[in-house]
């Protein structure tokens, strides 16, 4: 690993970047460098200027991926390297405005009439009724369980900040069946192996098979269901099936 390499992987830890954006950062940096054969410290504004050009031209990359490098490059310089450039420099990549796939409430409760385990059933209605990504909702414990204010405590989500989401009367009816069915100790979730969470691969697997059998069109995945949520009318929300452990066990 060279000097600089390490240098900035210290300043993303000094800055609490998550580990998914280290590693999208130096990925980033370093197809920059062999791209000009050199080290970025060689480089100039110019430079970076030419190989979003390349991105985009040649490698067709969407302007979602371009403007994650127009992320990674500046960091390198402005943080690591402490090049007096401004946010001007970096010019990002236009991105066409897309709604996003919403699935009517009949769609919805034929999902969920299709997902044959108590437990990523209960997992998937947490996402969709209260709003969870899907890796804060794996990573819930039974203790973020605030029945008595209607709260779900999500401990470092997005952005490593801790806060509450909304627990209906019908999501805690979910959960306590799913909690009486496999009386998990840790982890509201748990996976088969001891002392880990459920993980997201498996929950988006089961969220893409229970779209199939419900013979819904559209793609489905986890972060369909936030879209949903929030884009359903006050009067529909957490219109769950009425009686989530007719699907089964864990």
């Amino acid at each position: 690993m060279t000097p600089l390499r390490q240098r900035m992987i210290d300043d993303m830890q000094l800055r609490n970047l998550a580990a998914s954006t280290h590693r999208q950062y130096i990925a980033y940096v370093a197809g920059f460098a062999k791209y000009f054969g050199k080290s970025p410290a060689e480089l100039d504004i110019e430079a970076v200027r030419q190989y979003q050009l390349y991105l985009l031209n040649e490698r067709k990359l969407s302007p979602e991926s371009v403007n994650q490098y127009i992320s990674a490059v500046p960091f390198l310089y402005c943080s690591t390297l402490e090049m007096p450039w401004t946010s001007e420099c970096f010019p990002r990549a236009h991105r066409h405005h897309k709604l996003p796939i919403v699935l009517s409430q009949e769609a919805v409760l034929a999902f969920f009439d299709h997902i044959p385990s108590l437990k990523y059933r209960a997992a998937l209605m947490v996402c969709y009724g209260a709003g969870l990504r899907i890796s804060e909702a794996v990573a819930l414990r039974v203790s973020d369980i605030d029945s008595q204010r209607g709260l779900l405590r999500v401990e470092q989500g997005k952005g490593h900040k801790d806060r509450y989401a909304m627990l209906s009367p019908r999501l805690l009816e979910v959960l306590r069946r799913s909690y009486r069915a496999a009386r998990p100790q840790g982890y509201l979730f748990p996976s088969w192996r001891r002392e880990h969470h459920l993980c997201t691969t498996s929950l988006q697997l089961a969220c893409r098979e229970a779209a199939v059998r419900a013979h819904i069109a559209k793609r489905v995945t986890v972060h369909t269901l936030r879209h949903t949520l929030r884009h359903s009318p006050a009067g529909e929300r957490h219109r769950y099936p009425r009686h989530p452990s007719a699907a089964g066990t864990q």
